[in-house]
């Protein structure tokens, strides 16, 4: 099976436990990402939807910086994982259950949206960046990550990192449903998104447990990170 979302619920009970080494992986990609996204916005006091949050790594991390955040998966054992992390912790995060395509909440309601590792696994693309820009305010952003569709990237995120390594269960992915960024683009601007800047993402060293680490990389060949903004509303 490819594209399996039911990898997260499986291991929701084990989120936040650093004993599963592809939850480990995703977690310490947030540095990484938060690398290039603390560029290009000033978190305090935004409010920011986290949109495909799974157990909240990156939710928290944004609430860390002064984020007023909210977080939305179709997973319900990762919610529920969420949830509980963000109350033993003090953390005032909103947490709900449900998918892009269809976002529970009022037009224009959002600074900021963050998507990452989600892309690459929605049912509908266009659906749900029409959603992002629907809830976003004008000159609002939205930051993303996703995979590149050509051979290097599938042989890199499945032969490799699935298959080989096991940095991600087998069936996490589905190649088909990579995104050249050219298509992103085109599927941003289809919703009156104003595409920005994108920059690589990838390895750049090992920690002490021998996990990866992972930080902007100008090729972006494999994984690619970008911005996009709303258009400000006209006087």
């Amino acid at each position: 099976m490819r594209n399996d979302l039911t990898i997260y619920d499986k291991v929701a009970d084990d989120w936040w436990s650093d004993e599963v080494r592809w939850v480990r992986t995703l977690k310490n990609l947030v540095p990484g990402r938060l690398a290039w996204f603390d560029r290009h916005i000033d978190w305090q006091g935004r409010d920011v939807l986290d949109l495909g949050c799974a157990g909240g790594f990156m939710a928290e991390a944004l609430a860390a910086r002064g984020a007023q955040v909210t977080g939305i998966d179709p997973a319900e054992g990762a919610i529920a994982a969420a949830r509980a992390h963000a109350h033993a912790a003090g953390l005032r995060i909103g947490y709900d259950v449900g998918v892009g395509e269809a976002l529970p909440y009022g037009d224009a309601g959002f600074d900021a949206v963050v998507c990452v590792d989600v892309l690459e696994h929605v049912a509908d693309l266009q659906q749900v960046l029409a959603e992002v820009a629907r809830v976003l305010r004008p000159g609002g952003l939205f930051l993303f990550d996703t995979i590149n569709r050509n051979p290097l990237a599938r042989l890199a995120t499945i032969t490799i990192a699935e298959d080989l390594l096991r940095l991600l269960p087998r069936g996490t992915h589905d190649p088909a449903l990579f995104i050249r960024p050219g298509e992103l683009r085109h599927a941003m601007q289809g919703a009156g998104l104003v595409p920005g800047p994108i920059t690589g993402l990838g390895p750049r060293g090992i920690n002490r447990r021998f996990d990866l680490t992972f930080g902007p990389l100008p090729l972006t060949a494999i994984l690619f990170m970008g911005v996009a903004r709303k258009p400000a509303a006209r006087p």
